[in-house]
């Protein structure tokens, strides 16, 4: 499977070797994505998800087979394109329009979040003296919302495939541990419904992780928590620009000559927030059970992309670097659970 595939010198027979290349490589990470989606039905993965189990099994592919360099074009597009179409039908899961009307003081308040989260980390990765791109793409996972944060920052900064990859399956495995923290802790907590709700919603890492966390609230409660998640979601596009500039300017002081590529996935992302929030629904009647499977398709996508970047992770390069990393998000994650939780009482 990782010998070279021959070219044959017929010119035809060549783009027929190279489609099938191609596919081969598409539907290689298409198996793993079911494989972890298989894996995240069992007891105990099923709080997991999987994005994270699928990613599991594509590190450890890559540990015991190598790369799949014979379909190498194939996994790269998965990983590439297969990743910016998820965020542009990530975006049909966000309503601006409740945000706008019933969130600017949430929005404010996860717009502090998010710069806690991510200069708490910083800070402590420097402290630490741990990587400085693979603990940057946690802190944004950490502060925004988790995988889709990490995978839409990630060309913006020009993080490695790998760090990607390896920062994912953090945000994942570490978010689902505070999820399940947060409701064994319910019951003995001192919060109503909604501040239990807004604290969830405040602090965890996914929205997947928030509406676990948040479900113990009942509907008061899940309701407010999946608001102030969503209006991080949203701060998502802000951050991106941001980042944007920041890149350029850095590129212009080194004068190295590298332009940071327009992330047009993002102007997707939005035309489909706002398809979703205004449209869908309202101009066109679309059932729920179509928005859920989108909803579903959307995810296996990212998984799919996700398989293609965790099929870069080396554990040799993951005991050099990732360690230090970790103990980042787990110490930020800490920080921002408390902090948020006493300013839920106020």
């Amino acid at each position: 499977m990782h010998a070279s595939l021959p070219l044959l010198k017929d010119g035809k027979s060549s783009k027929k070797n190279k489609a099938l290349i191609w596919i081969g490589g598409v539907l290689f990470t298409v198996i793993i994505a079911f494989i972890g989606f298989g894996l995240s039905y069992l007891p105990g993965l099923d709080k997991v998800g999987p994005l994270a189990c699928a990613i599991i099994v594509a590190v450890v592919y890559r540990q015991v087979f190598g790369y799949p360099t014979a379909i190498q074009t194939g996994v790269q597009f998965s990983a590439k394109r297969g990743l910016r179409f998820a965020i542009i039908l990530f975006g049909l899961k966000l309503n601006i329009a409740v945000i706008i009307h019933q969130g600017l003081g949430i929005l404010l308040r996860d717009a502090v979040t998010i710069v806690f989260a991510i200069g708490v980390m910083m800070l402590i990765a420097k402290w630490l003296k741990a990587d400085k791109s693979l603990s940057f793409l946690l802190g944004v996972g950490t502060g925004v919302c988790g995988a889709s944060a990490i995978a839409a920052v990630s060309p913006i900064v020009k993080a490695k495939d790998e760090d990607t990859a390896i920062g994912a399956g953090m945000i994942a495995l570490g978010g689902t541990l505070f999820a399940i923290g947060y409701t064994l802790l319910r019951p003995i907590l001192p919060l109503s419904d909604k501040a239990y709700g807004m604290w969830a919603g405040t602090s965890l890492h996914e929205i997947a992780h928030v509406a676990l966390a948040a479900a113990p609230a009942g509907d008061a409660g899940l309701a407010i928590a999946l608001l102030a998640k969503l209006g991080r979601v949203l701060l998502l596009v802000p951050l991106s620009f941001i980042l944007i500039y920041f890149m350029r300017r850095k590129g212009k002081e080194e004068d190295n000559g590298e332009k940071i590529e327009f992330p047009w996935f993002l102007i997707g992302f939005i035309v489909m927030s706002l398809a979703g929030s205004y449209i869908i629904g309202k101009v066109i009647m679309v059932p729920q059970a179509v928005m859920n499977d989108i909803s579903t398709l959307t995810t296996f996508i990212l998984t799919a992309a996700m398989v293609g970047l965790g099929l870069n992770v080396s554990f040799k390069d993951l005991r050099t670097k990732a360690l230090l990393p970790l103990f980042s998000m787990i110490i930020t994650s800490i920080i921002l659970s408390v902090g948020t939780y006493f300013w839920s009482l106020i």
